[in-house]
């Protein structure tokens, strides 16, 4: 039981905060390859061999590749993000947009068909059996 305790005291607190620094560190390089690695596949402006080269250097040698590659091309990739999150958020607003004017039968909603209906019903340009016919389909 000695020992237990002795090798639990033997791990100074400034050493855990190290190691948590050092964890830390490798989690965000982690990310920031897997970032700059994304970006070489999403440019556009890159042909083939130069993906391919980018790649190369990014993973053979990962520091200076990924340095490189901040330094070259760090501002467009800046760019190359804030027209992804652009178009994702008008394709977004565009399909709320799209699902709010269709409603959920693809020509309105539920109540504005039952207006109509109604609507045509008092005019007389339907009969009764066939409002309720229409009604019956709208709300099945």
């Amino acid at each position: 039981m000695d020992t237990y305790l002795l090798a639990a005291t033997d791990y100074p607190l400034l050493n855990i905060f190290w190691t948590m620094l050092e964890l830390f560190l490798w989690i965000l390089w982690f990310f920031l390859l897997f970032k700059i690695i994304t970006d070489i596949f999403r440019s556009h402006d890159l042909s083939g061999w130069g993906k391919a080269g980018w790649l190369v250097l990014v993973i053979i040698l990962p520091l200076i590749g990924v340095l490189a590659y901040l330094i070259a091309r760090g501002n467009s990739m800046g760019k190359r993000d804030v027209a992804q999150a652009q178009q994702t958020e008008a394709a977004f607003k565009a399909y709320i947009r799209d699902a709010a004017t269709t409603g959920p039968t693809g020509g309105g909603s539920h109540a504005d068909e039952l207006a109509k209906l109604a609507d045509l019903k008092e005019k007389g340009a339907i009969s009764d059996e066939e409002y309720q016919k229409a009604k019956d389909k709208i709300l099945s």
